[in-house]
């Protein structure tokens, strides 16, 4: 909840890479509230009352989880619409001649994104941008296990990064009204 906030004012790829991380987490202690805070939230030394908020945001995250029907996979609608308002703002910067440095890194990451799409019908059904997001997230999953990622995926993993970090900047500019289309 803390770094949520945080991650969501400041960079809005990787709040929403912490946000399917939080849904795999609460998947990983079966959508178990009293779980999480008596195993989980005690590790991150917070006051009592930092304590119970934080329990009551994953109780409210696991009521969506459930209401959405995303508690075995999939992901809650608020982070849907980051997607959606992401790959909104990504197809006017694009169709925009205002910003070169945008358009470069976007086909320089685009030979990537297309093999990623043609190695999964899964992925064929999802938009680029979010194809990005899950090969961001795959790699960081990978790393978190200490598994071996190849010169080649590495990268791949650095255009995409490169070029969703642009994205997410320019989201945050957007958002202060400091974009021109």
């Amino acid at each position: 909840m803390y770094i949520a906030e945080q991650l969501k004012k400041k960079n809005i790829a990787e709040y929403l890479l912490y946000m399917w991380q939080v849904e795999d987490t609460l998947r990983a202690y079966a959508l178990d509230a009293e779980r999480m805070a008596a195993e989980y939230i005690p590790q991150f030394g917070l006051d009592a009352e930092k304590g119970e908020a934080l329990k009551g945001w994953y109780e409210s995250l696991i009521q969506m989880m459930r209401e959405e029907s995303v508690a075995e996979k999939g992901h809650l609608q608020v982070n849907k619409n980051i997607l959606i308002l992401l790959t909104d703002l990504h197809t006017q910067l694009l169709k925009s001649s205002k910003h070169p440095f945008y358009s470069a890194a976007y086909y320089k990451a685009l030979p990537f994104i297309v093999e990623l799409r043609s190695k999964s019908a899964e992925s064929q059904e999802k938009n680029e941008i979010e194809n990005c997001f899950d090969a961001l997230y795959g790699t960081m999953l990978l790393r978190m296990q200490k598994k071996d990622i190849s010169a080649e995926t590495a990268t791949a993993i650095d255009n995409i990064a490169k070029f969703i970090g642009m994205l997410s900047d320019y989201y945050k500019k957007d958002k202060a009204g400091e974009v021109e289309f």
